[in-house]
């Protein structure tokens, strides 16, 4: 459910409220009585909190991204382990 800022068109009274996009939009102010006015957003955009985000996940530009891909592979190198199993006889 998304959060509205609405605004108060007599006391400037600002402030947010969560609500279903399927409810009316709120038409009195609590404060004073007067009309509502439901604000236009900017709109929301991914919020990156914690550990668990990588360089890699971040749009790069074309110029560094082949630089990056070929430092990379050169970097990354793999180790295989080899294990035998014994039957016993």
């Amino acid at each position: 459910m998304p959060t509205y800022d609405y605004k108060c068109t007599s006391c400037e009274n600002r402030f947010e409220h969560f609500q279903s996009m399927m409810e009316e939009t709120l038409k009195i102010c609590k404060e004073c009585g007067a009309e509502l006015k439901r604000l236009i957003g900017s709109g929301s955009s991914p919020i990156f909190k914690g550990s668990g985000f990588y360089q890699t996940d971040y749009k790069k530009s074309s110029s560094s991204n082949s630089d990056n891909n070929s430092s990379n592979s050169e970097s990354t190198s793999t180790t295989s382990v080899k294990t035998e199993i014994k039957k016993p006889a």
